[in-house]
């Protein structure tokens, strides 16, 4: 049985944690079969619990921009682990990498450290509605900003449509301040704002989805978002936990040379550790508590560990002018090679990317919004992902996500990619 010690320790972990997962993606639900554990990791590889090798493509969600493992990462980790994991108290490194995140970003003067792209999203969309002292929000159906009430929402009938829960849990009362527009239609959010004047406080999106497959902005898409914010005195919030620091070392905002007034991130800027944050210009960050009103806290929040991580991560993106071109030629390689074999084979397909992310969808119209993105033919990339896994590539688990690419990777890596997809596509 090619995954027997895998199918053995996901009914063990069955019976102890729900789904056996802790984070539901993890589960496989989305294209069926036993998930993989995975042993351990290096450089662009994964190593299962049955001793099978497998170029990755998911890099942790993201994290892994430089490789698993990634030497000097580990090195800070481990030296910083010898003076203690947790202080609950200030510590010289949090302002380190602080003051070098705030030197990489445009439009930002202060950064507070969370434990996750979640918790930087939540506390993102409080301080907007403490800033503007309104209580709406809009966010974009296929965005995903975590798992807070106030993110998990499902849209309505029409554009104007208040929002109901999509989970269990979340209350009518928290969906009715969460409005819904669609990705790429900017007519769709100038509605919201004529139908709830004076009440919206901001808007919420990533600036490159990539929860719902990797969808780019069309053009002019964030200008106006930028524009639409500027007139109804909202603000508008960009959840960099995925583009922040992947893109650019500027992120999404330094990209496509757009502002956004709060800017949150994960991922990246933790090097693989559990770190969030949020960020704006000192106006909106000085009504954070302890030297404003707005409440935030975390018993954990800059952890000296996941500072470490962190502040070696982005120190060695800072000190690589040729990161971003590598991460640049190497996805456009894999693009063309991808592009060549699906179309030699005569299979229906859309390739969207914009720089390291990339996702192929089973289908035949163009790839702008959620509604596309749900008409790719599941089933065939069901067929398409475990034929990849068994070849030793492995992929998102869902349709619906991203593909990371990490510089760890060689251009022998991506030419057995091509080949793998080619073979799984005959």
């Amino acid at each position: 049985m090619l995954y027997k010690r895998s199918s053995e320790l996901f009914v063990e972990a069955q019976k102890y944690i729900p789904g056996g997962v802790n984070s539901p993606v993890r589960a496989f639900k989305s294209v069926g079969g036993t998930p993989i554990f995975i042993k351990e990791a290096k450089g662009a590889y994964l190593y299962d619990e049955d001793g099978k090798k497998y170029i990755d493509y998911i890099n942790s969600w993201g994290p892994m921009l430089l490789g698993h493992a990634y030497p000097p990462v580990i090195e800070a980790v481990i030296e910083k682990t010898r003076k203690g994991t947790s202080f609950g108290t200030p510590t010289e490194i949090e302002t380190q990498i602080a003051k070098l995140a705030v030197s990489m970003v445009p439009n930002i003067d202060k950064i507070r450290f969370v434990n996750s792209g979640t918790e930087a999203c939540m506390s993102a969309v409080r301080l907007a509605r403490g800033f503007t002292g309104r209580e709406k929000i809009i966010k974009f159906r296929g965005c995903y900003h975590g798992h807070s009430d106030s993110f998990l929402i499902a849209a309505g009938s029409g554009l104007s449509t208040f929002g109901v829960p999509s989970s269990p849990g979340v209350t009518k009362g928290t969906a009715q301040d969460t409005l819904l527009a669609d990705f790429n239609n900017i007519e769709s959010v100038k509605a919201l704002f004529e139908e709830h004047k004076g009440e919206i406080a901001c808007i919420i999106l990533e600036p490159v989805a990539g929860n719902m497959g990797c969808i780019p902005p069309s053009s002019g898409f964030l200008e106006a978002l930028r524009e639409v914010c500027d007139v109804h005195d909202a603000l508008l919030i960009f959840d960099e936990v995925m583009t922040g620091f992947r893109l650019a070392k500027g992120g999404a905002q330094e990209y496509y040379g757009i502002g956004a007034d709060i800017v949150t991130f994960g991922k990246i800027i933790g090097g693989g550790l559990p770190v969030g944050a949020f960020a704006a210009r000192e106006e909106i960050m000085q009504k954070l508590a302890p030297e404003g009103p707005i409440y935030q806290a975390g018993t954990l929040s800059g952890n000296p560990l996941a500072m470490a991580a962190g502040l070696a991560m982005l120190e060695s993106i800072s000190s690589d002018p040729e990161i971003y071109n590598r991460l640049e030629e190497k996805t456009t390689y894999l693009e063309k090679g991808i592009r060549k074999v699906l179309s030699t084979n005569g299979r229906t397909y859309i390739l969207n990317r914009v720089g390291s992310m990339i996702s192929v969808f089973f289908c035949k119209e163009k790839v702008e919004n959620f509604d596309d993105a749900a008409k790719a033919d599941t089933p065939e990339f069901k067929e398409f992902f475990h034929a990849l896994m068994k070849r030793g590539v492995y992929i998102a688990p869902s349709s619906y996500e991203t593909w990371f690419i990490t510089d760890a990777l060689s251009y022998e890596d991506l030419d057995m990619t091509i080949e793998a997809i080619g073979a799984a596509t005959r």
